[in-house]
Parts: structure tokens; sequence; C-alpha cells
């Protein structure tokens, strides 16, 4: 077994380019996301306000919205037309309208046909922008009437008023760092940990050293230390990228730690075995990398993390099903935020267990098969 691992070692050290696909990329992609997510949540996002009404009540709302860390005001104007344009120009991201009359309009019982209008084609953004106007526009209008209207026309009451209390569960910052970034390293890491493999797998075919790899015929123990050689390397980075999440940025792992490392092993395991056995297969690495794109590229999407499984067509809810990065995610969500119980992690662990060894069973057959076939043919 240290003869496998040994000898896959120095087959890195030999070839740089595959060293550093084990190295360099892992680095970079942790350094590039932690980067990119480093600030939680986007903020200061421009947004317009057409004010027509010009009143306490504009003015009011206008209050609001400055208070509002998420936005930023980046233009107040009348002219509707100059706010859809700096939106068609992408140098705002919503506006909000208030139209003549809207506060006459409101003290009367009446609508005021205030409008909040948003960019969705970027969803997250549109999303977080258009939270935040709902929000600051109806404390504004809340405000007005307290403070501005009804204290002056209604006599001083002691009336009970109902409060509804909003609290955000596990994210209560909905700061993306929490949010994307622990689905989205190990997802890539995945990704270039099976193309690696494959890679590796390949070349042992390509110049038809199969019977210097398993030695003594030992199939299982080469395949096992060749993929593990892999899965031990991007568990290692996993590993680092998450003292950072942990340590450094104070994401504290709620529930069980352990579970989640085993579960990212056991991962790592399962892609590592269905890429072997691709390439085995297929004996044509185009192919192969291809197979891995689908498969392993649609983990993310696909996992029910950020595009909802519900509801969703009978292909989307099989394809869920058949990739090991779901149980995955759910597996850690649980642990990792929510602080599930331990037995409700059962089920996406043992999941995960019987993806990998159904796929080394899979790969340990197609190898055996090449082996008794006697055939190497050249991967092109």
């Amino acid at each position: 077994m240290f003869a496998g691992f040994f000898r896959e070692l120095e087959y890195l050290i030999n070839h740089k380019w595959d060293l550093s696909l084990v190295t360099l990329a892992p680095l970079v992609i942790i350094l590039l996301f932690s980067s990119m997510f480093y600030q939680g949540k986007p903020e200061h996002l421009p947004i317009a306000v057409v004010d027509q009404d010009r009143s306490e009540l504009s003015r009011q709302i206008k209050k609001y919205l400055t208070h509002q860390s998420t936005l930023h005001i980046e233009l107040v104007t009348q002219n509707l037309s100059d706010a859809e344009r700096k939106l068609n120009q992408n140098k705002i991201w919503g506006y909000v309208v208030i139209p003549a009359g809207a506060e006459q309009r409101l003290v009367h019982a009446e609508d005021a046909q205030i409008g909040i209008f948003f960019n969705q084609s970027y969803f997250s953004v549109g999303n977080s922008i258009s939270s935040a106007m709902f929000v600051s526009s109806l404390e504004g209008i809340q405000d007005y009437m307290r403070q501005h209207y009804l204290v002056r026309h209604l006599p001083e009451l002691e009336l009970p008023t109902a409060t509804v209390k909003i609290s955000p569960l596990y994210n209560p910052d909905l700061n993306y760092e929490l949010y994307l970034e622990p689905y989205m390293i190990p997802a890539i890491l995945h990704l270039l940990l099976c193309c690696c493999v494959a890679f590796s797998v390949g070349q042992e075919l390509k110049f038809k050293t199969t019977a210097t790899w398993v030695m003594g015929g030992s199939a299982w123990r080469a395949l096992i230390t060749k993929n593990l050689t892999y899965v031990f390397i991007f568990s290692f980075w996993t590993w680092v990228w998450m003292f950072w999440l942990i340590e450094v940025r104070g994401w504290f792992v709620v529930g069980q730690l352990w579970v989640i490392i085993f579960a990212q092993v056991l991962l790592y395991c399962a892609y590592a075995f269905i890429s072997s056995a691709m390439v085995l297969a297929t004996q044509n690495l185009s192919k192969t990398f291809g197979l891995i794109a689908v498969y392993g590229g649609s983990s993310l999407s696909f996992a029910g993390v950020t595009l909802p499984l519900n509801n969703a067509p009978l292909f989307t809810q099989i394809w869920a099903n058949i990739i090991p990065y779901t149980p995955y995610a759910k597996l850690q969500t649980q642990q990792w935020v929510v602080g599930s119980p331990l037995a409700t992690s059962l089920l996406p662990f043992f999941i995960l267990i019987l993806y990998a060894v159904l796929y080394f069973i899979l790969a340990l057959f197609l190898l055996k098969h090449r082996l008794k076939a006697g055939k190497n043919e050249t991967i092109f």
C-alpha cells in the first residue's frame, strides 16, 4: 500500500503540471472564493428614488432608504425616464417611485401607489435590494403616519397593537460567506479531483504501465492507493479552507465537525472512483472529461442548495439523487449550520458510503476486465 502511495507521489513530483493541479490550483481556488465572499454580503448597492410627490412622506421614505446599509441612493429625480435609463445602463439595481399625490392618498386611506422596481436578472442582488427597498419603504410610511400625521389629528390613546416578529434562523445576516462558500469550495475541489484522477489513470493506460501500476496482480490495492492519494490531498486542502472559515472567520460548526470531515472523505472517494471507472470504460480522456463535466459539474446546481428541488421535473429529481454531492450538501447543512441531531445525518452519511462502495466495485470490475483482456489502448 505504501509503495503505491509513494509511486503516485513520485509521479506527481516528476510531472510539474500534474503537481500544480494538486497544489497551486486548490490554493488559488480557496484564495479566490475566500476573497470574493469576505465581505459577507453586498452593501451600498446603488438605487434611485423617483420623488414626484416631494412631501413629508417621501422625505421619510428616503431617510429610511438611506439608513439601510444594503442600499445607496445614487439618484433622486422627478423624471421616471432618468431612473429607467440608469437601470438599463446597469448603473443602478432598482428604483422606488413615489408618485405625485401619494401622501394625500395615504392619509385618505387610499392606495398611495408607491412602486418598487428592481433588476431581477441578477437573482441574488435583485432579492437583496428588493427586500431592503420594501422594508425601508414600509418603515418610512409607518414613521410618517405615526410621527407626522396621526399625532396631529388624533388624541393620545393607549391602544394595544399587534406585533409580528420575523427572525431568520441559522444565517440571520443573510451572509453569502456562510451561505455559498461552504458549498462552492467542495463542489469545485471535487471536480478538480475528478480531473486529476482521470488523467492519472489515463496516463497509466496511455503509456502502458498498467502492469507496473497493478503490483502483484492486486488490482484493488492499486486502485485504492492511486485514488486515495488524491482524496487525501484534496481533503487536506478542504481542511485548510475549513480552518480559515471556522477558526479565522468565526463560522463555527454548530453540530459535529468529525461527521463533516468523514463525509468529505467519502464524497471525494465516490467521485475519485467514478472518475477511474469512466476512464477505464471509455479508454478516452476527452470523453471522460466530458462525462465528468456533466456528472460532477452539475453537482452544485442539482443539490438543492442554490436552486430548490421542490416541484422539480422528474428528471431533475432523479439526477439530484444519483450524484453524491446531494447527500453531502444535506449533511453539511445539518451539522455545520443547523446543528441537527446526529441521527438526522445518518441517512445521507450512509448514502455517501454506498456511493463510494458501489463506484469502487465498478472501477475494480472494469480494471480487472482490462487486465484480463490484456487491453492497453492508447488514450486520445
